[in-house]
């Protein structure tokens, strides 16, 4: 069954129907009966909800039970914290139904994405096998604090600039539509990236991609997921500037793209003939 691409693809929307109400439970409870601030009873609720996902990906002996995380959990934080907001009946909400769109747009297409990509439980990615290899014993906990836990923690950042208006019942104005355009723009280009990759994977051909907008660049796709998360938060301090420390979820996620992600992929591409004359050749973003 585990090798069955349907069957995986359906366990793993059970997965993440059953670490979403962990999540929304846990940060309910959390709100009601703590004392901590909305934004820390959140990343709480967004750990536990990660080590849930942890669980499972331990139980199919998979991390890539983890990947549509990524995706999944911005507009889940945001739906939730619109349905709290509504029923409290506080606050302007319009720009955050219009940060919501934006990022529902996003994750929609980036998780349909990873679905084509997955084939089965036989699927993993070559990061995390990377990993396991060179880790050994350590690897469990590699794959908790590395594979899970920080990257949770980088769109919890992320996302929190997004939240915050929707707490704060912060105002729409004109510069916020300019950056909500930015990300959706960001985002529908990252599909083309992707659409090309897969049209360029099917001939078979080997070798690098030059075509699309990966003859501008080495990772497009990269690109634009740091480009999509400059635009939420740029667009939601637009809302309230005196709140602008929140851009470092943005400028993490950079780093992380710059200094992880990139050199690793960099790195395996480089075993391919050809490879220093096309990364001179080819900006990396």
């Amino acid at each position: 069954m585990l090798k069955n691409r349907t069957a995986s693809l359906t366990i793993i929307f059970l997965v993440y129907i059953f670490a979403a109400f962990c999540g929304i439970l846990s940060y309910y409870i959390l709100a009601q009966t703590s004392t901590f601030s909305w934004q820390i009873s959140l990343l709480l609720a967004d750990i536990f909800t990660t080590a849930v996902v942890f669980v499972f990906s331990l139980i199919f002996n998979n991390a890539s039970v983890y990947d549509p995380y990524w995706s999944v959990q911005p507009p889940v934080i945001l739906f939730v914290a619109l349905l709290k907001n509504f029923n409290s009946n506080s606050g302007n909400t319009f720009l955050g139904w219009l940060l919501f769109s934006v990022v529902l747009f996003w994750a929609l297409r980036l998780t349909a994405n990873w679905a084509y990509n997955f084939k089965s439980f036989e699927y993993q990615d070559w990061r995390y096998v990377m990993l396991k290899e060179k880790s050994g014993r350590a690897y469990p906990l590699i794959n908790f604090l590395g594979i899970h836990l920080f990257p949770t923690f980088v769109v919890y950042l992320c996302i929190l600039p997004a939240v915050t208006v929707i707490h704060t019942g912060a105002g729409f104005n004109l510069l916020c539509s300019v950056f909500l355009l930015f990300s959706l723009a960001a985002a529908f280009f990252q599909g083309i990236a992707d659409i090309q990759m897969h049209k360029f994977r099917a001939l078979g051909t080997g070798g690098f991609i030059r075509t699309g907008l990966w003859k501008h660049s080495r990772h497009p796709n990269y690109a634009c997921e740091i480009l999509m998360w400059w635009g939420v938060g740029l667009a939601s301090v637009c809302a309230m500037p005196e709140r602008w420390y929140l851009l470092a979820g943005a400028f993490i996620n950079t780093l992380m793209f710059l200094f992880i992600s990139i050199p690793m992929a960099d790195k395996r591409q480089s075993r391919k003939p050809g490879f220093a004359e096309y990364k001179k050749a080819t900006r990396m973003l």
